[in-house]
Order: structure tokens, then C-alpha cells, then sequence
């Protein structure tokens, strides 16, 4: 078994054709690298290929990462890829915003601290105070920007300084009750999360609880998904469904939701950091 030095991983996506998966391989072992886990997909329909290898440095051929990079980038141009490597150890830096409801927030405070999920939580943006003991428990730094519709504007323009300032990778909406400008979903295009409380598409709007019970349901859901200007049309990462029957009432419905919302969540949330999701058009790749 090789030496194991340093770990890689590279995600790539390009036009669909033959010889991609060959090409990366060889410049893998040609530069002294020991391939560990690989995937990837030709989407039929997009004619689009999707590309997630991990692998280490081996040998003294390998070099930094930076030599690493340039050496591959001949080959990310032959197949126009978007493409990147990075150190699989990374842990990517993460805003978390939230409203009043702290049950998916409290569940990635856990998880992130106990290295279920592999990233550092920067800081914890709020429009209200309710978990910001929460918050300060963990030792982490909570932001209270309230908002309103006629402080809306200044708001945002806060939490974009405060996410610049950080230099932060994900912003994570963790049922925060704010519906982004689209000035702000361009401005985090393809780096924020947010939980729907239903199983999208559907029940859309005001009071979705009250909308199933009176609808007389049988499966309520969660979906996550990334942030567009189209609100909770972006692409999809992950859903999850529980079944309820006639004796469900709305706080029950509610509950079951709230438990699903923390499991969904948590997941795209891990796959994203740990560099599985590819986007599709207005769908995503996502390899687990």
C-alpha cells in the first residue's frame, strides 16, 4: 500500500465525451497519486459529465497543491471543466442564519462539533435573539440583524459584509424566516442552503401544516435545496418523507416536519462541505 502524504479531492464538470475518466486517471498516476474513491455520471439528457475523485499524493512527483492544479489544468481546458482540487482535510467556513425555530440549527451545532460534519461554523446570523444562548453556549458568535420590510435593503447589505468579512463558504438558512433579494441569491449562487418545510413541490405559501391537515394528507416532507431568485425552486439536494394518518393533528404534523427538517438539512449540508454535490441545470448530482 502507498505512503499516504496528503489527500485530494477533485470535482469536475464538462461536456459529456470519451476518454475524460481515462485522462484524469493517468494524470493521477502519472503525478504520483493513488486514486481512493471515484465517481461519476454522464447525464443522457444535459450531455453533461459530472466527475468526484479523491486520492493521495504518494510520491515526490505529487508537489504541492498548487503545482498539482496547474499541472491538471491543460487537461480541465481539453474538456472545458469546471473544475476544482482541494485538501480533502479543508474544512470549509460556514454562516449558519436562523429565525426562531432552532431545531436544525441545534442539530449542526452537534454535529459539526462532535466532526459528523467536517466544517467550522464562523458564526450564527439571526433576525431574532431566541437562540442566541444557544449560540454563545456552543462558542460561537451570534449576530442579531433584525429586519424589517423598510430596513430590509441595509440588512442584507450587513449580512453580505459579514460574509465577505468572514470569508465564508456556505451560508446555511436553517429555517430563517426571511425571503432573500435576488440580489443576495445571485450574490450566493451555488453556496446557500435552505430547508423547505414541505415536500416540494407543494403547499407553498403561508401556513403549509394547515394547508396538509385540511388537505387530509398521508406523507408530509422536507426538502433542501439550493438558494435561487425563484423562491424554493431552486435545485434540489434532499427530501425526506414520513407517513401521517387521520389522527395526525397539526402539531403533530408540525413535529414530524420539524424532525424531518433536521435529518434533511444535516445532509445536504454534509454533502455540500464534503464536496458531493454537483449542480444539473435546475437539478443536482449528488454522489454519496
Amino acid at each position: 500500500m502507498p505512503n499516504r502524504n496528503k489527500t485530494c479531492i477533485l470535482t469536475a464538470i464538462c461536456p459529456d465525451a470519451s476518454g475524460i475518466s481515462a485522462s484524469v486517471s493517468n494524470f493521477i498516476y502519472e503525478n504520483d497519486g493513488f486514486i481512493t474513491s471515484s465517481y461519476n455520471y454522464g447525464d443522457p439528457v444535459t450531455k453533461k459529465f459530472f466527475l468526484r475523485i479523491i486520492f493521495n499524493g504518494t510520491g515526490k512527483k505529487f508537489g504541492r497543491l498548487e503545482d498539482v492544479k496547474a499541472r491538471f489544468n491543460p487537461i480541465a481546458q481539453k474538456y472545458s471543466m469546471e473544475w476544482d482540487i482541494n485538501d480533502f482535510d479543508h474544512r470549509p467556513r460556514v454562516i449558519i442564519a436562523v429565525s426562531k425555530f432552532g431545531h436544525c440549527l441545534n442539530d449542526l451545532l452537534h454535529k459539526t462539533k462532535f466532526g459528523q460534519i467536517p466544517m467550522e461554523i464562523a458564526a450564527v446570523v439571526s433576525n431574532h435573539t431566541d437562540t442566541k444562548d444557544l449560540v454563545e453556549w456552543h462558542g460561537i458568535n451570534f449576530f442579531h440583524l433584525p429586519s424589517t420590510p423598510e430596513t430590509k435593503e441595509e440588512q442584507e447589505k450587513k449580512f453580505l459584509q459579514l460574509i465577505e468579512g468572514l470569508r465564508i463558504d456556505l451560508v446555511v438558512l436553517a429555517r430563517y424566516m426571511q425571503v432573500l433579494s435576488p440580489q443576495m441569491c445571485e450574490a450566493l449562487k451555488g453556496r446557500c442552503i435552505n430547508i423547505h418545510h414541505s415536500f416540494l413541490p407543494g403547499f407553498k405559501g403561508a401556513a403549509p401544516y394547515k394547508q396538509a391537515y385540511e388537505r387530509g394528507v398521508k406523507i408530509v416532507g422536507a426538502t433542501a435545496h439550493y438558494v435561487t431568485p425563484d423562491l424554493d425552486e431552486g435545485p434540489i439536494i434532499e427530501q425526506a418523507v414520513e407517513r401521517v394518518d387521520h389522527t395526525s393533528t397539526v402539531d403533530v404534523i408540525a413535529m414530524t416536519v420539524r424532525d424531518l427538517e433536521t435529518v434533511t438539512l444535516s445532509r445536504a449540508v454534509k454533502w455540500h462541505v464534503e464536496g458531493r454535490i454537483l449542480v444539473n441545470g435546475n437539478k443536482t448530482v449528488v454522489f454519496k
